[in-house]
């Protein structure tokens, strides 16, 4: 089993936050909840939580033998997605807000997810996340496409704008411009990949009398998913996404869901993008969920998919058979209390 079904247990943990205001269809969940800026319960029958594992292609897993087990073993276990994250270069000598030293692996996200696209039939295939001003539109969009194309349509494109000054200046990209291009490259993409002959006049992308093919097998497009933590990365999701992802225990998801409630006061959202998926990578505050009542108060606050990590801040970053076994283990172990397997 894969996934597991909201509804029933007892109350949440979380029941201390806000007020309630009686059951509505939210506008960006579109499923019933208890609406308040701080109050957001799921509980919509027939509405399943997904289970997911990130860090994929940095660190311990950086090798093709180990992303190769991880993802062969991922999909076996029932976990329903599997993500990379993104660095392209690292600042040398290390400098915050670096997360890492510079010596820290990460394979190209693109190029893990075209391998274990060819290793596995089921498992949806994430970015988590691209740094989508860093790169050049055109070219992601036929890359990722590809992925769709090979995978057979199981591609989830997340993406974010980068905080890490030293990238930018080294690939010649003014800092300051990150957000511009950002919400921009994503209309780009959207473009690409949905129009058969297609146009686009842009600030920093200009195209025309062009094609672009094959397309995504998922179209409109495959779910374009936008990460950060500011309000104008909340707005930027509630615009332009059909979901949204973040690392965060209870307590930081809470504060999220009521900027994004914000943001659902200040900008549009287009119909076509539906209801607002919220994907959550516990690890900062909870390492690891070992017991279904803490996945329930997740559930609660109408979280889709908990997307788990083996920590990537600890001294086991760096490749080694030691290393590979120690997140073979946390995968294996984190299955056990969600019912996978």
């Amino acid at each position: 089993m894969g996934n597991r079904r909201r509804g029933g247990g007892k109350a949440s943990a979380l029941d201390r936050w806000g007020d309630e205001r009686g059951d509505c269809v939210h506008p960006l969940w579109g499923r019933p909840r208890r609406v308040h800026c701080v109050r957001l319960l799921g509980g919509g029958e027939g509405v399943e939580v997904k289970f997911g594992i990130q860090g994929v292609n940095s660190g311990p897993i950086s090798t093709a033998d180990s992303v190769a087990r991880v993802a062969i073993l991922a999909e076996e276990l029932g976990y329903e997605s599997i993500w990379t994250g993104e660095h392209l270069l690292l600042p040398d000598p290390y400098a915050p807000p670096a997360p890492v030293e510079p010596e820290c692996r990460f394979v190209d996200s693109v190029a893990t997810l075209g391998f274990m696209a060819a290793l596995t039939k089921r498992i949806k295939l994430g970015s988590g996340i691209i740094l989508l001003p860093q790169r050049d539109p055109i070219v992601l969009a036929k890359e990722l496409a590809g992925i769709d194309v090979l995978s057979k349509g199981r591609l989830l494109f997340g993406l974010g704008v980068g905080y890490v000054p030293a990238q930018f200046e080294a690939l010649g990209i003014p800092y300051e411009e990150r957000g511009a291009r950002t919400t921009e490259h994503i209309e780009v993409l959207r473009t690409l990949w949905s129009e058969p002959k297609p146009s686009f006049d842009g600030q920093f992308t200009k195209f025309s009398g062009i094609q672009s093919n094959p397309r995504p097998v998922q179209q409109p497009h495959p779910p374009i998913i936008v990460g950060g933590d500011s309000q104008l990365a909340f707005r930027r999701a509630v615009a332009q996404g059909n979901g949204w992802y973040g690392w965060h225990g209870l307590e930081g998801t809470v504060e999220v869901l009521k900027g994004l409630e914000k943001a659902a006061q200040e900008v549009e959202r287009p119909e076509s993008l539906g209801r607002l998926e919220i994907s959550i990578c516990p690890t900062r505050e909870e390492p690891g969920i070992t017991d279904m009542d803490t996945v329930k108060q997740y559930e609660d606050l109408g979280v889709d998919r908990l997307v788990f990590v083996h920590d990537p801040w600890d001294s086991s970053r760096f490749p080694s058979p030691e290393n590979e076994d120690a997140v073979v283990r946390f995968i294996e172990e984190q299955a056990r209390p969600l019912g996978l397997g």
